[in-house]
């Protein structure tokens, strides 16, 4: 079955009717109808916490987070194993990438999963180096 994995950026995007909602809409969806796989790794949902609190308060953000993990449908990666420490660890040391998203990365190199994001900026590099699959959710410009 296809996995996907988000960053933070696609949930966001969700949450704000963002150019690219659609597809993590879509996504969503398939998931719920068990054609998909969808998950998102802690780290990164730390993220879309956090953006949460910054745009609508603590207590809504915390209403956004259990409904993430009661309604929808992924699984949080909540652990890492030594492959994804160490690929994590590894692309750090390369790059400018934030650690956030070298945990997305090495979770979807570990997985085999294609990544879900927007951004532009932090993942165009890796995408050129084929290190891991993605699916963006709008163009750059």
């Amino acid at each position: 079955m296809p996995e996907y994995i988000l960053d933070a950026c696609a949930l966001i995007a969700l949450f704000d009717d963002e150019a690219g909602a659609d597809i993590v809409e879509e996504l969503i969806d398939r998931a719920r109808n068990n054609e998909i796989t969808v998950t998102m790794n802690a780290a990164n949902l730390i993220e879309v916490y956090y953006d949460r609190i910054r745009e609508v308060g603590t207590e809504q953000a915390d209403a956004v987070i259990r409904e993430i993990y009661d309604a929808f449908p992924i699984s949080i990666i909540e652990t890492l194993n030594p492959a994804i420490v160490r690929e994590a660890a590894c692309l750090k040391a390369l790059g400018k990438m934030s650690f956030a998203d070298t945990i997305l990365v090495a979770t979807a190199r570990f997985t085999g999963a294609t990544i879900v994001t927007c951004d532009h900026t932090e993942f165009d590099p890796v995408d050129k180096q084929g290190i891991a699959p993605f699916l963006w959710i709008r163009s750059q410009f």
